[in-house]
């Protein structure tokens, strides 16, 4: 049985990965929230990622940071503290968490570590100036670690398209909204954070143990097809 540490897993696709891997491994939460369920693989520490001290975790064969942001504004009410904050929760936060764990991870089996970009890191869109920037350096990060780490860990992220979670609530809030996110996309559809979940655990699973500094669209086309 594996031991993984989610980051952020209360909530969203987040909250999908951590009851996802609940039956087969054992999972450490790490939020300020604690996740609604409970499970005998289950432990939960409350803390919040870019004030708190990360917990002691003696044991861990893989990491994911879900934490995110979707700060949409035009360029020019954008503040720079705004900005630094997108920056400070989607990529220091992950450097604190890699550097906390990292001597943990070589240890583990067979380790990997999953991070969260977003397809507006590749597809230019309107108002996603800040989000895109901090991603991009998300995305950065992969590659770099994933070069420095090639013979102890690997290191992927996810770049989903709109999820149904709490944090696009507002890209969803009526019918209207829906429609039309659907039908930008390609395929028809926008993920599920299932959907998501299902992919974080093929990164950390032995089935993608040749797969390292990769950024993974999950984009339902809008990124990849031309239609």
């Amino acid at each position: 049985m594996k031991t993984y540490i989610i980051i952020g897993g209360s909530r969203g696709i987040g909250n999908a990965i951590v009851q996802t891997l609940l039956e087969n491994n054992k999972v450490v939460n790490i939020s300020r929230t604690k996740p609604e369920l409970s499970h005998e693989n289950l432990s939960h520490f409350d803390c919040d990622i870019r004030t708190d001290d990360l917990p002691e975790i003696e044991t861990a064969d893989g990491l994911v940071y879900c934490p995110g942001s979707i700060n949409l504004k035009p360029i020019g009410r954008l503040s720079l503290d705004e900005f630094r904050e997108d920056y400070e929760i989607n990529v220091i936060g992950a450097v604190k968490a890699i550097q906390k764990y990292l001597n943990v991870l070589k240890n583990g089996s067979q380790p990997a570590i999953v991070l969260f970009s977003t397809v507006a890191a590749k597809l230019g869109m309107p108002f996603h100036a800040s989000v895109a920037a901090a991603k991009s350096g998300v995305e950065g990060l992969v590659k770099s670690l994933g070069a420095e780490f090639a013979t102890t860990l690997r290191i992927n992220a996810i770049a989903p398209t709109v999820t149904n979670t709490d944090l696009a609530s507002k890209l969803l809030r009526n019918d209207k909204m829906i429609d039309n996110i659907t039908e930008r996309h390609p395929m028809k559809k926008f993920l599920q954070p299932q959907d998501v979940a299902g992919m974080a655990e093929f990164l950390l699973s032995e089935k993608s143990s040749s797969i390292s500094g990769q950024i993974f669209e999950m984009d339902c086309g809008i990124v990849t097809f031309k239609i």
